[in-house]
Formats: structure tokens, sequence, C-alpha cells
């Protein structure tokens, strides 16, 4: 017979140490806990868990028996994390999504930046494997995420960035992210040397078809992996930290409809372009390229990016989302129509 969940009960393996730093328990914890969550809550069938996680029905009957042995499955699945894994359930049946992953939060209030930073360079870390070619973005949570990478030598890995630089060198800087992404697998850096937005179409042709930025441009046709953030409207940040779009132009893209951007590129909340001159202006790759990438994962977070998020469901489409506990909350309670 299924076993019921109780309260904060769940799974406790990993669910501990999750709750005190972030998240840092290992992927194959991970992977137990939402197999022992589908087969003794949800009811799922052996065959239907693998085919969700993407694994064999031989991994998963060992995973059940593991968690069994280990005393995870008793009465309920023991986890303070139970909540989480029936809003990540949520979120991947709501939005399409491979996987969903939920930073948990000490308090509603608190700056999920860190938490997601954490989920994040964990997931990463997982999957990045030698031969791969991987297509960054930037910001702050991406910068953040960087010191919870797992470095390691990937023979033939390469890390193309899918943004120019912004004008002043800053923390956040696309460059310096990708590079240092790049370096922490000891793999080839791409950079795009330009500014984020030129002056001209004129400008951005010249730059691409006469500078040797073809290569870089093509390089995107082929990734295997895109990791990309998103930035709200209301965020100054978004606006002023490369020094490329005044008040007026937040303005301007307001009025028509904007939520937030992408690699520059800004978007309304059905996750379409919308028509201002900076989007044929931005020196980076079109979002019809990264979606092509078998691997697409978004991550970010924070009340001033529900909308930035609801759109960009649409815009990247994401295999893998990760957020935090409070931000998934919003972009469920908004797409079934309800108040925050």
């Amino acid at each position: 017979m299924a076993k019921k969940p109780k309260g904060d009960s769940a799974a406790k393996a990993g669910g501990d140490s999750a709750a005190g730093n972030g998240g840092t328990e290992s992927r194959s914890d991970r992977l137990r806990i939402r197999a022992a969550w589908m087969y003794f809550v949800e009811q799922m069938t052996q065959n239907e868990i693998a085919d969700v996680l993407g694994i064999g029905r031989v991994t998963v009957v060992r995973m059940l028996a593991e968690a069994r042995a280990r005393g995870e499955v008793k009465i309920t699945i023991e986890s303070e994390l139970v909540e989480i894994a029936a809003l990540e359930r949520e979120l991947e049946r709501a939005f399409g999504l491979e996987q969903a992953i939920i930073a948990p939060l000490s308090a509603p209030g608190s700056d999920p930046i860190p938490a997601i930073a954490a989920r994040t360079g964990s997931y990463v870390s997982d999957i990045m494997k030698a031969g791969m070619r991987v297509g960054v973005g930037w910001g702050q949570t991406l910068f953040s995420s960087l010191q919870f990478l797992s470095a390691r030598a990937l023979a033939d890995f390469k890390v193309i960035s899918l943004l120019g630089g912004v004008g002043v060198a800053r923390r956040y800087n696309p460059a310096e992210f990708a590079w240092r992404f790049a370096q922490t697998f000891q793999g080839d850096g791409y950079l795009i040397p330009t500014p984020a937005v030129v002056d001209s179409i004129e400008t951005k042709t010249a730059l691409v078809e006469r500078c040797g930025l073809q290569e870089i441009f093509q390089l995107a046709d082929t990734l295997d992996a895109v990791l990309v953030s998103v930035g709200g409207i209301a965020s100054a940040t978004t606006f002023y930290r490369g020094g490329f779009l005044k008040e007026a132009d937040r303005e301007q893209l307001v009025e028509k409809g904007a939520v937030g951007d992408l690699l520059f590129h800004f978007f309304d909340r059905n996750g379409d372009l919308v028509d201002h001159p900076v989007n044929k202006l931005v020196m980076s790759v079109e979002v019809d390229r990264l979606r092509r990438a078998p691997v697409r994962v978004l991550t970010s977070g924070g009340a001033e990016k529900t909308d930035a998020l609801l759109g960009a469901m649409n815009l990247i489409r994401p295999t893998v989302l990760i957020t935090d506990e409070e931000s998934a909350r919003r972009m469920l309670a908004e797409r079934a129509g309800a108040a925050p």
C-alpha cells in the first residue's frame, strides 16, 4: 500500500544538509528521493519512473531498495524536502520541464540568489562531460554559482560566451563568467569581443562578418547545453550595469510590454521579443539558436522576476529550471490565475 507523506517530513538523505547550506546533496541522493516520492506517493510504476527520470528500470529498482535499506522509506517519505519535491513535480507538469530543481529558503524574504546558485553549481557540475560545447550567459546568479562548481579537467571541453562584453569591467561581465567557467573544467573559452549592444545594424553586420565572429556564432549551432539566467524589467542592474540602456529605453520597453531580458533580448510575458531597436542591436546569439541545444538550463529567481520567468518558459523553452521555492509558488499561482 502506498505511504502518505506527513507534514514537513521527507527522505533524510541529504535533507538536513540541504536545509542548512542551500542544498548540496548529491545527484544520486536527489534521484533516489524523487524515485521514492513517485513510487510511494504518486503510485507510479517503475517503468514510468524510469521514463521520467531518464534512467533504466533496473536503476529504479536499485534506488528504491536502497531507500528502504537506508530507512528513508518508512510510514512516510521522511525528509524536510517533501514539499520541495511536490513543487518540483508541479513545475515539471505545468511548464513541460524535464526537471525542476528548487532551492529551499530559510525564510520567505531571504535573498534567493545564494540558494539558487548552490543548486546551479551542484547540478551543472554533475552534467558537464568531456567533449561538450556549452553556451553560457551572465548575471549575478550565474557568477555566484562558480564557487559551487566541482573543478576537474574535461578533455575537448568548449565554453562559448553567448553575449558581448559590457563597457566597464565589472564583477558580472559576461566574458569574466565564461572564462572562469571554462577554467573550472580546464576547457577552451570562446568570447565575443564586442560591446553587448552596438550603435547600428551596419556595425553589427560588420563585426560578425569581417571581424572573425562568424566562427563563434557558428559554434552556437552545435551546443550540447545552454546555461542562462534572466533579468527583470524593474531591476536597475539590468540596464545600468553595462551603461548601454538609459531610463528612457526602459520606459519604452515597459510600454511595449517587456517583462525582462535574456542575453539583452527583451521579451513580453508571452515570451515574444518586443519591437524595440535594442533587440536588433544586441551582440548575442539568437534565441532560435539556443533552442536547438538538447539541454537548456534556466536559473533565476526573485519576486521581481516572476513575469520574466513566465515569459522565459516560452522564449527559451528550458529543459531544466533552477529556482527558489517562493519563486516556484509565485509562478504556479500566476499560471493558475490566482494571486501569489
